[in-house]
């Protein structure tokens, strides 16, 4: 797995909270991090609105393309 580093910055009350929660679950803060974002996006993938946009914004590019 390719990784690539970024830096996220949280409100004092969200990194007190994935704090906590990281560590009731004894997990690292990154793999709650990571987990979270992995159902985000399955959700969002999963959602007929974010469907609907994407497939207008690839056509949008598609038709971009063509114009060349």
């Amino acid at each position: 797995m390719n990784a690539k580093a970024m830096t996220i910055r949280f409100s004092a009350e969200q990194a007190e909270a994935l704090d906590t929660v990281a560590s009731v679950d004894s997990r690292p803060v990154a793999e709650v991090v990571r987990c979270a974002i992995a159902d985000y996006v399955e959700n969002r993938r999963n959602d007929p609105v974010f469907q609907r946009s994407l497939r207008e914004r690839i056509n949008s590019a598609e038709q971009f393309l063509k114009k060349r």
